[in-house]
């Protein structure tokens, strides 16, 4: 059973999801039991995967887990993919972990297992990935969505770390994460009180970069992978790696290791390809060199 069925009971229907965009610009898909993947875009540079368990309001179990972290790294060794946008349906990115799994865990069985330690493996993909949120985004869900690099909103999406009210806290980030996006009060507030942020909220709160109408969520999220996908995928790896650094280290930590990283930019290729475009002012061909 999932959070967003303890919390709220029946669960209003929304509408379902309308990527017209994505569909026109689909060129290939997997098959996966609990997930689904598209290459989607102008150029098809930009991978599109979707959870898959309707029923479920998306509620991550262990299958699902295994095959989106197969989905990402497969996307990752792929130099045509400039960068990765996860979704779920209108009415559920993710409802919470699946807690039918979880229900008879004991402790010595998560030390011995290192239960959910293979989660964070999200967070070691080094193309940029995009969380199209929109529904419910609930605990594992929303620790989910904070493990991507971006995060943009549905405008009826709904945020919330509800752990508290099954007798148990957030275990996959939530309570260390969200503390860093949002500060200690807010997160104390979401994560105490197990009550749920709507988008607009999550958006002053700088969990979020965007909220957009539901039915044109995807399709910006794509629009944002495509111009992500313009710039040096060599460089982009490179940024992507110094922000984290600053999410995760002291200031003086975090400076030095932008320093250095902007220093190493002088020996590549794409770095002079760039400024010498600009310079010659025509656009740049990047090689990720």
């Amino acid at each position: 059973m999932s959070f967003v069925r303890i919390l709220v009971g029946n669960v209003k229907t929304f509408a379902n999801p309308k990527f017209i965009a994505v569909r026109q610009f689909a060129s290939a898909s997997s098959s996966y039991e609990f997930i689904k993947t598209a290459v989607v875009g102008e150029k098809n540079n930009v991978a599109l995967v979707t959870l898959n368990r309707p029923k479920a309001l998306n509620a991550l179990c262990n299958g699902l887990m295994t095959e989106l972290n197969q989905a990402l790294q497969t996307f990752d060794k792929d130099d045509n993919i400039a960068a990765i946008v996860l979704t779920g349906s209108e009415k559920a990115f993710a409802a919470g972990a699946d807690i039918k799994e979880m229900q008879n865990n004991t402790y010595s069985n998560s030390i011995r297992t290192n239960f959910l330690a293979d989660w964070t493996n999200v967070t070691r993909i080094q193309k940029p990935i995009i969380a199209a949120v929109n529904g419910y985004a609930l605990g594992g869900g929303c620790e989910l969505a904070m493990m991507c690099d971006i995060i943009y909103a549905g405008d009826k999406a709904k945020f919330g770390q509800p752990e508290i009210a099954i007798g148990t806290i957030p275990g996959a980030g939530g309570t260390q994460r969200l503390t860093r996006v949002v500060g200690k009060s807010k997160a104390m507030e979401i994560c105490l009180t197990g009550n749920m942020i709507d988008a607009t909220e999550a958006e002053k709160s700088g969990l979020v970069s965007k909220v957009f109408p539901a039915d044109q969520l995807v399709d910006n999220a794509v629009k944002l992978g495509e111009k992500i996908g313009t710039h040096s995928p060599l460089i982009v790896q490179l940024c992507k790696e110094s922000v984290n650094t600053a999410y995760e280290t002291t200031l003086q930590e975090g400076l030095k290791f932008e320093k250095r990283t902007f220093h190493a930019t002088f020996s590549t290729k794409d770095r002079l390809e760039g400024m010498t475009a600009f310079v010659e002012k025509r656009a740049p061909n990047f090689k990720s060199e």
